[in-house]
């Protein structure tokens, strides 16, 4: 436990020396935010009864901020890491893996629920955002299996891509459509009933509407979306046996 506590910290101090990093994970979403609020305004949904546009958004933007730090962020810094030989040599000191793996995956955590903290304040300061109380154990639990699906999802791609060139290039091939079709920029009854069927195969539309329930007063009990809770939770499970056949120490070779 005390290697772990250390990694994380090394983790999350050489997070915050990367300037870029702290840019893309942290505050893009923030931008993002305002820029759709202030394109679609504050009205009330029609399809989701008093529910306002920006509260809308908020859970769809804080999605997004759980995929860039648990999914992009860590596929592409591991890829580096493995293919600048640093992994390697991780390899070959006493910190064992499940430590250095336990750090990483404990900076995703940490770096969503720092997103998801700054978007709520944005949200309920600029825009009168408000989560509702009873919701906030289903929101709570959705925000941490989300990060661990797209953690685990995130180490397992690691090992399919073969150079830090590519990593940007193929995780956010993988994410940008996935968002649009997710109802992450648009809202679901906009979208053709063939990409919705197509998204809902995905973890992403489950993770924006699972926490979109803990934001909507009209959601489950709780906050709970049981459906969208099953299927992050296939998908980590599913994450984490691709990640222990594809995840490579080595650098690979061409």
């Amino acid at each position: 436990m005390r290697l772990v506590v250390h990694q994380l910290r090394f983790e999350f101090k050489r997070f915050w020396r990367d300037p870029q990093s702290v840019f893309f994970t942290v505050a893009l979403p923030i931008v993002f935010l305002v820029i759709f609020a202030g394109i679609f305004g504050n009205d009330t949904l029609e399809s989701r009864g008093d529910l306002k546009v920006s509260t809308y958004y908020v859970p769809g933007i804080v999605a997004l901020g759980v995929m860039s730090a648990g999914f992009v962020g860590l596929a592409i810094s591991i890829v580096e890491q493995r293919e600048r030989g640093i992994l390697k040599r991780l390899r070959s000191t006493p910190l064992p893996p499940r430590a250095y793996i336990a750090g990483r995956a404990g900076t995703a955590a940490a770096l969503s629920l720092l997103v998801t903290a700054a978007l709520v304040l944005v949200g309920r300061l600029a825009y009168g955002v408000r989560v509702p109380g009873a919701a906030l154990p289903g929101l709570l639990v959705t925000l941490v299996l989300g990060t661990a699906c797209f953690a685990s999802l995130g180490f397992a791609l690691s090992g399919v891509i073969r150079s830090a060139n590519a990593a940007p290039a193929v995780t956010n091939g993988i994410t940008l459509p996935l968002q649009m079709i997710s109802g992450i920029f648009f809202p679901i009854d906009q979208l053709p009933a063939g990409l919705l069927g197509i998204a809902k195969v995905f973890p992403v539309y489950h993770l924006a509407q699972g926490l979109l329930d803990g934001f909507d007063p009209a959601g489950p009990a709780g906050g709970f979306g049981w459906g969208h809770l099953a299927v992050l939770a296939a998908w980590t499970v599913a994450g984490l046996a691709l990640a222990s056949r594809t995840f490579r120490w080595e650098p690979r070779t061409s």
